[in-house]
């Protein structure tokens, strides 16, 4: 059995870590955090997460909030009409094959620790260094880093051809609430887009205080959306976000009026540059450490891609070390390995990336087939849960239109 260490006891970080237990190796990881300050920080993500992904939760019996969290059923599309207000100019919805959640990590983190610590797993509390990364190669045969900044962040070298852009391309905010009137019919996230201002989008989740919703948003930078600069307290927060629903999302403000935190720390406002990162790092030794989740494909969380990837991106590295038995866990392992993963992570980051600029004639097209068309808004929909099969239909004008005429035809 081999010795692992894993920088980060994140969604990756601890589900690759869990996993390598029930297998018999020896796992340490390491967090800047213990599960209190978790639990008592501020909320970290939206962490949604897809079927696909929850599925690998539970092939390790780790999905202890199957009948708690309030499940997602659907997903709703809207786009507003430019001229009149409060009126949609687009709008369709379907229903996910099968639901997805959003349990908040303040919840899931500490009890995943606890499984992991009492599965014999070693916690080790303080924030990693290169010095230290050095330190656990000496007694580890793999060292994965599923988390990391500035001197540890610099050892995975960016990826230029895989990343397009070098700059933030939204100013992203989270507000969590309670006290949101249901959308009618069925649970879904509410996905809202207003060209050249940002994006809105809001579902159900499980938080520490119990049930809520989460709304994420969206800005275009240097437009109206990106305004949390000034914003100092919780209830600004909250009043900000409020503001953006009431002008660009009226539809969406007459579920707000009764809406309150769930709590101080339930609010979150930054960016970054989507990215994606070589993943093999080399240490001043020479020793190669392997790159994992967000430390090697970070993507803007305007698909919702980020907990799934975590969750594939640490099913797919437990898959390639089961399959390595007693060999070495060298560079080229780690690259073959990391390239198996980007087969399907490729098709999140281009698809990702895509939304993240203006759209091309044929997916309006598709757009307007889907607010007519049950058949394209539910392939639509589902695709949030595997990006590969948008290649299949909507990334591409000749399948977009072979696809359209298809319809026709049936």
């Amino acid at each position: 059995m081999a010795k692992v260490t894993i920088v980060g006891a994140g969604q990756s970080g601890l589900q690759l870590g869990i996993g390598l237990l029930g297998d018999g190796h020896e796992v340490t990881v390491v967090s800047n955090r213990t599960g209190e300050d978790f639990r008592h920080g501020r909320v970290m993500s939206s962490q949604f997460m897809f079927a696909n992904a929850l599925d690998t939760e539970r092939a390790l019996g780790i999905d202890f909030w199957a009948d708690t969290c309030p499940p997602t059923e659907g997903i709703q599309f809207a786009i507003p009409h430019p001229e009149i207000r409060g009126e949609k100019a687009l709008y369709f919805a379907s229903r996910l094959d099968r639901p997805g959640q959003s349990v908040d990590q303040r919840v899931k983190y500490p009890r995943w620790l606890e499984r992991f610590e009492s599965s014999g797993g070693r916690l080790a509390i303080h924030e990693a260094t290169i010095e230290d990364l050095e330190s656990y190669a000496d007694v580890s045969d793999l060292v994965v880093v599923a988390a990391g900044k500035g001197d540890i962040a610099s050892l995975f070298e960016r990826d230029a051809d895989r990343s397009p852009f070098d700059q933030p391309m939204r100013a992203l905010a989270l507000t969590y609430v309670t006290g949101m009137t249901p959308r009618p019919d069925y649970t879904a996230v509410c996905f809202n887009l207003c060209p050249g201002v940002g994006e809105y989008f809001v579902f159900p989740a499980l938080t520490t205080g119990g049930e809520c919703e989460i709304m994420v948003l969206e800005g275009v930078p240097s437009g109206p959306m990106d305004c949390w600069a000034d914003v100092s307290t919780p209830d600004e927060h909250l009043a900000r976000s409020k503001w953006i629903l009431e002008t660009f999302f009226p539809w969406e403000a007459e579920r707000c009026h009764d809406v309150e935190l769930t709590d101080p720390n339930g609010i979150l406002a930054g960016r970054f540059p989507p990215t994606v990162r070589k993943p093999v790092g080399t240490l001043p030794s020479g020793r190669p450490v392997f790159g994992m989740a967000d430390v090697v494909v970070l993507n803007d969380p305007i698909t919702g891609q980020g907990s799934n990837n975590a969750a594939k991106c640490a099913h797919a590295y437990l898959a390639a070390i089961r399959e390595r038995g007693d060999g070495p866990f060298d560079a080229s392992w780690m690259q073959a390995t990391f390239d198996g993963y980007w087969e399907y992570a490729q098709a999140v980051t281009v698809w990702t990336n895509a939304l993240l600029t203006p759209p091309p004639e044929h997916v309006l097209n598709l757009l307007g087939a889907a607010s007519q068309d049950e058949r394209v808004a539910h392939r639509f929909v589902n695709g949030f849960d595997d990006p590969r099969d948008y290649f299949e239909w909507l990334m591409d004008p000749a399948k977009a239109d072979a696809y359209l005429a298809s319809l026709a035809a049936a």
